[in-house]
C-alpha cells in the first residue's frame, strides 16, 4: 500500500499543478463559498485554516471573511522535533506571518499568541488526494493526522481541494483521519 499511496499522491500533485492559476483562483473562490454555507462553520468561534501555498486551494481571502464575522483564525506552526502543530491565533496575517516549515507560511511566535487546540471548531485541512467517504493523504508527514487526533480530535475536519484531486477511494492506513467534509469546486460531500 505505501507505493500506491505514494504514486497516487504523486500523480494528484501533478495534476493539481497543472491546472491554470487563474483558473485555481475561480475554483477556490467557488469551494470558498460552499465552505462559507455550512451551519458548523458559521456558527465556530475558532478556525484553524491552513495558508495555502504552491497550488493549493486558496485560503487567504478567508481571513477577512472570519475577521468580520467575528471569528478567531488560528494557523498552524509546524514543529518538526517531535514532530507536531501548534496553533497561533493571527489578527494581521500581512505582519504575523513568514516563512517557515518547507516555506510555508507560518506565524511569527513573536507576534502571535499560541492557542489551545481545545478551542478550536473547525480546522481546515490541506492534502494531496482525498475520497467521498471522507479518506485523505496529506503529504507524508502526518502532521494533521496527529493533530486531529491527539489534539483536536472535537474539530470539525473540513478538506478542500479541486475536484481533480478527488478519487473514487483513497488506500487509507489505520493512522489517517478522516474529514467530515470533502468540498470541491463541483460538489460538497458531507460525509457520514
Amino acid at each position: 500500500m505505501p507505493e500506491e499511496r505514494k504514486r497516487l499522491r504523486t500523480l494528484k500533485l501533478k495534476e493539481r499543478d497543472g491546472i491554470d492559476p487563474a483558473l485555481r483562483r475561480e475554483k477556490s473562490v467557488l469551494i470558498c463559498e460552499k465552505l462559507l454555507k455550512i451551519e458548523d462553520v458559521a456558527r465556530a468561534r475558532t478556525v484553524m485554516i491552513y495558508v495555502d501555498f504552491r497550488s493549493e486551494v486558496e485560503t487567504r481571502p478567508l481571513f477577512d471573511v472570519f475577521y468580520k464575522r467575528k471569528i478567531q483564525v488560528v494557523v498552524p506552526l509546524t514543529v518538526t522535533k517531535p514532530p507536531k502543530l501548534i496553533p497561533y491565533s493571527i489578527r494581521n496575517p500581512e505582519k504575523e506571518l513568514h516563512p517557515g516549515y518547507c516555506g510555508i507560511p507560518e506565524p511569527d511566535v513573536t507576534l502571535a499568541e499560541a492557542v489551545d487546540p481545545a478551542q478550536i471548531n473547525v480546522v481546515l485541512v490541506p492534502g494531496s488526494v482525498f475520497d467521498p467517504q471522507g479518506g485523505r493523504l496529506g503529504y507524508g508527514g502526518g502532521y494533521y493526522d496527529r493533530f486531529l487526533s491527539m489534539k483536536a480530535p472535537q474539530a470539525l475536519r473540513v478538506g478542500l481541494a479541486y475536484e481533480a484531486q478527488v478519487v473514487d477511494t483513497v488506500p487509507v492506513m489505520e493512522h489517517d483521519e478522516r474529514m467530515h467534509y470533502l468540498i470541491t469546486e463541483k460538489r460538497l460531500y458531507k460525509i457520514k
